[in-house]
């Protein structure tokens, strides 16, 4: 199997998706090892250091890539199986921005009230133990978190030649911001350009579902992913697959147009794994759906739509691509 490395330098960081020119070109069945940079690009290390002075918007979310697939073409699907997901800095950061999370007046819930204090958390990474360190600043609370690494954003270039800021989740992926996306999944993306033009970034030591304040653990992470493609149909909205559960991330606003969205294609899903007519998958999705938030925060919201595979008779969703690629990964 070829093994591409890539570490981008401070200058080849994407912010969007679309609109940047490829960085590599890899072909289907490479196992690819890169870096990326924290959504605050590093710049975020100390309890003092403060979002509204240390970062320079819109250059915040920096992704790695893109990357083109080769023969990938619109409507094909992109495959992306994460392997490993390992924390590169020996400390996470989060904050309260102003104007900024769930629990806040923002831009687009806008009130009277003046936004939070703003507020800078420092989380040590006990390799050790793989652990994160909480430490109030109120009091003298402290807790060791399990480390829970994920990847915020994933996604391709966007289809009609937009061009997407990652902060942004969208039917392309981008920062869904879902605990899901994390070693030992596999994720589905409809390709809209030729080549896909897929990239990568905000690692995630850890994440409480829906992001409350709108930051993670955020860290700079080394990843081992493999990339595939599929020629058949890619999905409306990104799938996740993992070794329990089948998953899509829908993303919008409002938060029930986003649980909408995953929750239709889900119907979709199952109906094609299931040869199921839509009432029949509208009414078994109604009893063994789980639908844990990804983000309330974003310029869209991410909701989760999943179902247990222990319930279902079992299939080979995408020609069973999901169990070949683990078998593949045990072998790097």
């Amino acid at each position: 199997m070829d093994i591409v490395e890539f570490t981008p330098s401070n200058e080849q960081l994407t912010w969007t998706f679309g609109g940047a020119a490829p960085l590599r070109r890899v072909k289907p069945g490479t196992a690819m090892r890169l870096w990326t940079e924290d959504a605050f690009c590093g710049r975020l290390r100390s309890t003092t250091d403060l979002a509204s002075t240390s970062l320079n918007m819109p250059f915040v979310n920096p992704q790695t890539g893109p990357f083109y697939v080769e023969g990938a073409e619109p409507g094909d699907t992109l495959v992306l199986h994460f392997v490993e997901l390992t924390p590169a800095r020996s400390w996470g950061a989060s904050a309260t921005i102003p104007f900024f999370g769930g629990l806040t007046s923002t831009d687009r819930t806008a009130t009277l009230q003046d936004p939070l204090p703003e507020r800078t958390w420092i989380y040590e990474v006990d390799t050790d133990r793989q652990t994160v360190g909480f430490q109030a600043q109120g009091s003298d609370l402290e807790l060791a978190l399990p480390i829970e690494t994920m990847l915020g954003t994933v996604g391709v270039a966007p289809a009609a030649g937009e061009v997407r800021s990652s902060l942004v989740p969208d039917v392309f992926g981008g920062n869904m911001d879902t605990p899901e996306m994390r070693a030992g999944a596999t994720c589905f993306l409809r390709v809209n350009v030729e080549g896909a033009l897929f990239s990568v970034g905000d690692g995630h030591y850890r994440q409480g579902e829906g992001e409350s304040c709108g930051t993670a653990v955020e860290g700079s992470m080394n990843v081992v992913l493999i990339v595939e493609l599929l020629k058949t149909p890619g999905p409306a909205w990104p799938r996740i697959e993992n070794d329990t559960h089948l998953a899509v991330v829908g993303s919008s606003r409002p938060l029930e147009d986003a649980w909408r969205a995953g929750q239709v294609d889900m119907v979709g899903w199952l109906g094609e794994l299931y040869g199921l007519d839509k009432l029949d998958a509208y009414q078994l999705l109604s009893q063994i759906s789980e639908v844990p938030l990804a983000n309330v925060v974003d310029a869209n919201y991410s909701v989760v739509t999943k179902v247990a595979k222990g319930l279902l008779p079992k299939v080979d969703a995408y020609s069973n691509i999901h169990a070949q690629l683990r078998e593949v990964a045990a072998t790097l």
